[in-house]
């Protein structure tokens, strides 16, 4: 294969990004763009070169394309990307990857079944300081990971057919899928409401149980008066900040933290005695490792290129986009439910512990964690208003 034959599907919000993106990647040929809206297909054609510009799905399956990324209102990705797969056609779809669980799972089959990659365009996961944060925490210069804290706000865009659970979660919850390396998300939980139109959250909180007392929490928002974009790590060695807004330091090392005192078994002894422990608190170095600054969206076609090319499996493929459908769907159950924790419920055999995403059909339930370890876990000894009794949906 010389240059991959690709078809970009939607002009609008997204779409003129992966138009300049394809144009200029050398693995790639823009050879077509399909907009059913005439006006979005005028406002792109001096990016198109010698591409097709065409405003049916139709006509484009109709040319000779390898494949196509699709960039179109979340309710479409389903029907259009089974249609491309069953032409025989590599997909890349826009975050999030289906409008359901159900949706994203079927998508993942039939890539299978036909044998084409299917790409989620997590955008995140191909940044520079995304991968450098992989690197650190996997050659443990953290330590054991105690908690992620996510925080995306700022002021609009309001959507209309997703809430903002839907609309900015999956770049954090792809980010932590991918840094963990696992799908093993326990339960999840969320609060969230909606001041423009009551039926789409506007504001919410989303608190994810990995087990192993790691828990992560995710706050986004469309009402912000200020723009922000930050994650925090925190180990048991040292913590990381990544400001995404910081183009020149992004990633903080800060090696600072606690330290319990030697001589008390943290696992034994009677509770007045676990009171006892002594904490010390530790200050030092904060560093700023270099991150040389590349667009992430250039890196992101690159991938879904040499994928076709060598026959392997993207970074971001349908099984995580899967797995980050399902958070997002079971988060919004969850607010939906006055914040009642949902379980996601891992099986045996399929589950996001071997990297399908694959889960039994989420149910509420009350925080039963377990009481072998030592200290409270969350939902121990405290019941407020989120984990008091299950509610079946």
């Amino acid at each position: 294969m010389d240059t991959l034959s690709v078809g970009v599907i939607g002009a609008g919000y997204w779409g003129p990004n992966l138009i300049r993106n394809f144009a200029a990647c050398p693995l790639t040929e823009l050879a077509a763009v399909c907009d059913a809206n005439p006006a979005r297909l005028d406002a792109v054609r001096p990016m198109l070169g010698n591409a097709k510009a065409v405003t049916s799905l139709d006509a484009l399956l109709a040319l000779p394309l390898q494949a196509v990324a699709i960039a179109t209102p979340v309710s479409t990705h389903f029907p259009i990307a089974q249609r491309c797969l069953e032409a025989g056609l590599h997909v890349m779809v826009e975050k999030p990857l289906a409008a359901n669980t159900a949706e994203a799972k079927a998508l993942v089959e039939l890539a299978d079944r036909v044998g084409r990659v299917l790409m989620v365009d997590h955008t995140y996961l191909f940044s520079r300081p995304v991968h450098a944060i992989k690197e650190i925490v996997s050659r443990g210069e953290l330590g054991d990971l105690l908690y992620i804290d996510s925080v995306r706000i700022n002021l609009g865009l309001f959507q209309r057919d997703v809430n903002v659970i839907w609309d900015l979660a999956p770049h954090d919850l792809s980010i932590i899928d991918h840094i963990l390396g696992t799908g093993g998300a326990r339960s999840i939980a969320a609060s969230g409401c909606g001041h423009v139109d009551p039926d789409i959250e506007d504001i919410a909180y989303v608190n994810i149980d990995f087990g192993e007392r790691l828990m992560a929490n995710v706050h986004v928002n469309w009402l912000s008066p200020m723009k922000v974009r930050q994650m925090i790590f925190a180990g048991t060695r040292k913590s990381l900040v990544f400001n995404e807004l910081n183009p020149v330091e992004p990633i903080k090392l800060y090696d600072r933290g606690i330290e319990l005192s030697e001589g008390i078994e943290r696992d034994g002894g009677d509770l007045d005695a676990r009171r006892r422990l002594l904490v010390n608190y530790r200050s030092g170095d904060i560093l700023s490792p270099r991150v040389e600054p590349a667009e992430a969206l250039q890196a992101v076609v690159r991938h879904f290129a040499e994928c076709i090319r060598d026959r392997a499996t993207p970074i971001s493929d349908g099984r995580l986009g899967l797995r980050v459908v399902r958070l997002l769907e079971a988060a919004t159950q969850s607010a939906r439910a006055r914040g009642m924790r949902v379980d996601l419920n891992p099986t045996t055999n399929d589950g996001g512990s071997n990297g399908n995403g694959d889960f039994h059909a989420p149910k509420v339930r009350s925080c039963q964690f377990p009481s072998h370890r030592a200290g409270r876990e969350a939902g121990e000894e405290r019941h407020p208003p989120l984990l008091r009794e299950p509610l079946r949906l």
